[in-house]
Order: structure tokens, then C-alpha cells, then sequence
């Protein structure tokens, strides 16, 4: 899916960059709520944000990929018990924002099953830009 636009957002969170000090806390966020790949050095692949609260991370979202003009946007994930806050839209207009305005374009990917997930990027503003069969092969 690819946005070349995003929606306004609705409501305000407190958005702090993150970093190194923060990679810790990403990682384990990102091993709780498995949003896909992600590694104790993720978050240097790209600028990642999140909203804290007493400390806690509570979500984040960020980049990963850059193929070309295009920039992925990955790792995006909330605690379970702060799921239907609004955290997840807020964050990724952040960053979606943020690679429109390097002229880039922003991308995700989603499983076509995830009908949740879908509603939600395509509420930002994104659209189906491509569907891909994987196959996965193994011996038996």
C-alpha cells in the first residue's frame, strides 16, 4: 500500500523521537506485540517515534526499507492494554508526514487477510498499490 497524501489527524498524543537510549524498550514492545522483523538495531534504519507515558512505551512506529523513492514504514505496534487509543493512526501520519515532506513516498505492507489493519492504512490515506503471492516451500 502507498499514500501520497495523509489524512489530518484526530486527536494530539505527545510524540517523542526515538533513539539508541530508547532501543530497549522498542525491541521489547516490538517482541510482545510481533508487528514483523524486528532486531535490537532496527530502530537506526530510519526515524522512529513514540508516545510514553510515566516512562512506559506505549507505541511506536517508524521506518525501515528504502527502495528507491519509496520509504517503508515499519515496527508499527501498541502495548495490548492501550490498543484502541488512536496511537497507531497518530503515529504513522507522523511518519508518513515526515516522508512526504523528503519528497519520498510512503509504503506499507499487510497480509490481504488482515482486514483490520487495511481499513486502518487506507483511513490514512494509503491504497493497494501492488498484492504479492508468497510461496513457501519446505521438505516434508
Amino acid at each position: 500500500m502507498v499514500a501520497t497524501s495523509v489524512t489530518p489527524p484526530t486527536g494530539s498524543f505527545d510524540v517523542q523521537d526515538l533513539d539508541d537510549a530508547d532501543a530497549a524498550d522498542m525491541l521489547a514492545l516490538a517482541t510482545l506485540t510481533a508487528p514483523g522483523p524486528f532486531a535490537e538495531k532496527t530502530h537506526r534504519l530510519g526515524g522512529f517515534v513514540g508516545i510514553r507515558e510515566n516512562g512506559r512505551l506505549l507505541a511506536m512506529a517508524g521506518e525501515r526499507m528504502k527502495p528507491g523513492p519509496f520509504t517503508e514504514i515499519s515496527g508499527v505496534c501498541t502495548q495490548p492494554d492501550c490498543r484502541g487509543r488512536g496511537y497507531a493512526g497518530f503515529l504513522m501520519r507522523v511518519v508518513a508526514s515526515r516522508i512526504l515532506a523528503r519528497n519520498e513516498k510512503p509504503f506499507l505492507h499487510s497480509y490481504a487477510t488482515n482486514a483490520a489493519a487495511i481499513a486502518l492504512y487506507q483511513s490514512l490515506g494509503f491504497a493497494v498499490h501492488q498484492s504479492i503471492t508468497a510461496t513457501v516451500l519446505r521438505r516434508v
